[in-house]
């Protein structure tokens, strides 16, 4: 998933008055003008210490965007993601735009270290443009720790809530696959999802080194906006029975991934690591 370029051409024809000739046209091509980042603020940042957190998207023309899809699904608006590049944290948020354009929320950087800051926006735009992807890298100052990624591990416990995965024999890049998990509460009885940014679950992919990125979601019935597209392939996760997710993965290319599977569960929402080998 990458961010869209656009390139401004200029073409200027000048003709030569006089014995009825003329000059060969002339081409001229301008720098190349992308969606980009800008505004993000603040400048300096500290681990463990709210603060606000702002940026907004600037056009090709260099006007801020300002129009971004709406409805009840996780295709809406931007989704503010900061990994730390080590993949042991993360953090997700779904600000709403200002009439101006500009996204402001609050959020701590649990440790000092490198984060890359994903925005996955997804414009209203009369175009093919449906959606895109910004990227940045922030530093927080500090002794930043390092954790080497553990290997998948089909179960997960957090806060008392349990997390039991089932992956296929093998994951292959490109290819559309399906993970189940199932999730149960401290007494052992089966979670009840209700959305959060707009899906039932988030399943948030990086890839180990790169830092690559990639999204799917489980929705509720009927909710719009949930099937994930790479190429000409497609993927979109469900809820098959009480507590049980097919959570949908379709990754550009092999490698380590981590996956962190985010839901809200009685009130909480929860993030859940896995470590996934992609062929």
């Amino acid at each position: 998933m990458t961010s869209v370029r656009f390139a401004a051409i200029a073409v200027f024809l000048a003709a030569l008055a006089g014995c009825g000739s003329s000059s060969p046209p002339q081409i001229t091509v301008g720098a190349a003008r992308t969606y980009h980042l800008a505004g993000v603020a603040p400048a300096r940042f500290q681990a463990g210490r709210p603060i606000r957190f702002s940026f907004r998207i600037e056009q090709p023309s260099g006007g801020p965007l300002t129009q971004y899809q709406t409805g009840s699904g996780p295709h809406t608006g931007v989704h503010l993601i900061l990994v730390r590049s080590d993949l042991a944290q993360i953090i997700h948020k779904h600000p709403p735009p200002s009439a101006n354009g500009q996204f402001d929320t609050k959020l701590t950087f649990p440790t000092p270290g490198r984060y890359r800051m994903v925005v996955d926006a997804y414009p209203k735009l009369s175009g093919p443009l449906r959606n895109f992807q910004l990227f940045r890298w922030i530093d927080v100052p500090g002794n930043a720790p390092h954790v080497t990624l553990p290997p998948f591990r089909a179960v997960k416990t957090v806060d008392g809530y349990r997390f039991a995965m089932r992956v296929p024999a093998a994951l292959h890049a490109i290819q559309a696959a399906f993970l189940t998990l199932r999730v149960t509460r401290p007494d052992g009885t089966a979670a009840s999802f209700t959305p959060w940014f707009g899906a039932l679950a988030h399943a948030i992919f990086f890839r180990a080194g790169t830092l690559d990125y990639f999204h799917t979601h489980v929705c509720a019935p009927h909710t719009t906006g949930c099937t994930a597209v790479l190429g000409a392939t497609k993927v979109t996760g469900t809820q098959t029975q009480p507590g049980k997710l097919r959570i949908g993965v379709l990754l550009p290319v092999a490698g380590t991934w981590r996956l962190f599977i985010q839901c809200q569960v009685d009130g909480r929402v929860l993030t859940a690591p896995f470590t996934l080998r992609v062929r």
